[in-house]
């Protein structure tokens, strides 16, 4: 792991990388976005760090950061897209570090899930997407049937701000590209769950490189 500084739109945006295990080139670089600011979401969120340890252990270099005004990030939290503009800053960031070649993939757990999700239609440099429950009963959701790009949905069977039902029941015509899935009895964190959710992450990421 090394900690980073990256530029951000509004003022610098403190991160964290990590390569592959053993050092080994990149496959694929990837973002993961945390939880909401406002709520004590942080990129050391315990699903945000197992989610990275998955695309990690897929072979991804792996960006987590904090959001602005969360932690060491400039700034105060928007939430009507300035934190989309944060996370193409830390895509911006990456590309530049490992050059344009490598697959780009675009991680985040609830309120980081809905800002990739948003972001996604509009930055064409995204290959996947990993949306860790997604909070499709707690807000308004309707930006993911916009969504054309290839990913992984992975829902908590017990999450009350919406399980795979409930994205199922009020999107039924999600773009066929985005494997469904879920994590039966997890709560919205996955306590107790977080093994499998590394490697149910893990194991979506390899197959992208397949």
């Amino acid at each position: 792991m090394s900690k980073h500084t990256i530029p951000g739109p509004v003022g610098p945006l403190e991160a964290e990388l990590w390569m592959p295990d053993g050092d080994a080139p990149p496959r694929a670089i990837a973002i993961m976005c945390h939880p909401h600011p406002l709520h004590g979401g942080t990129l050391n969120n315990t699903v945000v760090f197992r989610s990275a340890r998955g695309m990690q252990g897929a072979g991804a270099a792996v960006l987590r950061f904090n959001f602005r005004g969360v932690g060491e990030s400039y700034g105060v939290h928007d939430g009507e897209g300035g934190e989309e503009l944060d996370a193409r800053a830390a895509i911006d960031w990456m590309t530049e570090r490992f050059g344009g070649a490598l697959p780009v993939w675009a991680g985040g757990f609830s309120f980081g899930s809905r800002t990739v999700a948003r972001l996604a239609p509009h930055d064409e440099r995204i290959d996947r997407l990993l949306l860790v429950a997604f909070p499709c009963a707690a807000f308004d959701c309707s930006f993911i049937e916009d969504v054309r790009t290839p990913g992984f949905v992975l829902q908590a069977g017990e999450d009350e701000y919406g399980n795979l039902a409930a994205l199922r029941e009020r999107h039924p015509d999600l773009y066929a590209g985005l494997e469904l899935a879920e994590i039966p009895g997890s709560d919205h964190f996955f306590r107790n769950h977080t093994t499998e959710l590394e490697a149910r992450v893990r194991d979506a990421c390899r197959s992208w490189l397949a």
